[in-house]
């Protein structure tokens, strides 16, 4: 009994902890979403999806190293790194941590499959915050494992 009980005190708050809220849970599912949005937009070079789902002052560090800052110069880069660097792009939502209710860092492997059938293996993180009941994109972070 005694083992029963240690075990229990030991384990119960690792079961406790473990789990995330009710909010979070639906917020996971809308977050899932807003990066699918976010790859839709991409793919078709669809300037009002992107415009609606990135926050004002939102900002992206590419694989490259160069720095977008802001909604406009965002979306033109992106728009110009989807012409230069054709390809079928993919992102596959890895784990979501959420640092409060409203913000969330979103960790995703990220494909893109060009024409002659390679594929390059990167990973991007999402800053997401929440504003005005809608879930944001607020910065981007590419990152290229190889280099």
């Amino acid at each position: 009994m005694k083992a029963l009980f240690l075990s229990l005190l030991f384990f119960l708050p690792a079961f406790v902890f473990a789990q995330i809220s009710d909010v979070q849970k639906e917020s996971s599912l809308k977050i899932n979403q807003l990066i699918h949005a976010y790859s839709k937009a991409r793919e078709a070079k669809d300037y009002e999806l992107l415009k609606s789902i990135l926050t004002e002052n939102v900002d992206q560090l590419v694989s490259n190293g160069e720095w977008r800052n802001g909604i406009n110069e965002a979306i033109e880069g992106m728009m110009a790194s989807s012409t230069s660097n054709p390809g079928e792009r993919s992102l596959e939502v890895e784990k979501i941590k959420f640092l409060s209710d409203e913000i969330a860092v979103v960790d995703c492997r990220y494909l893109i499959s060009v024409p002659n059938g390679d594929q390059r293996k990167l990973w991007s993180s999402f800053v997401v915050v929440l504003s005005k009941k809608t879930w944001k994109i607020s910065a981007i972070r590419n990152m290229n494992p190889g280099n």
